[in-house]
């Protein structure tokens, strides 16, 4: 099926698809490990 210019205009999308559940997995799982290592320094200086 060909869309015109006019129909293409009118689409709308934007579909979550699963290399952005992905992605967004993968910087929770870095912001997590990144907290998890500035704890482990923290408590590393603070305790020794």
């Amino acid at each position: 099926m060909k869309l015109n210019n006019r129909e293409l205009s009118l689409v709308l999308g934007g579909a979550i698809t699963a290399t952005f559940l992905n992605a967004v997995a993968r910087i929770g799982e870095f912001i997590f490990e990144v907290g998890r290592t500035i704890g482990r320094n923290l408590r590393s200086l603070i305790f020794n």
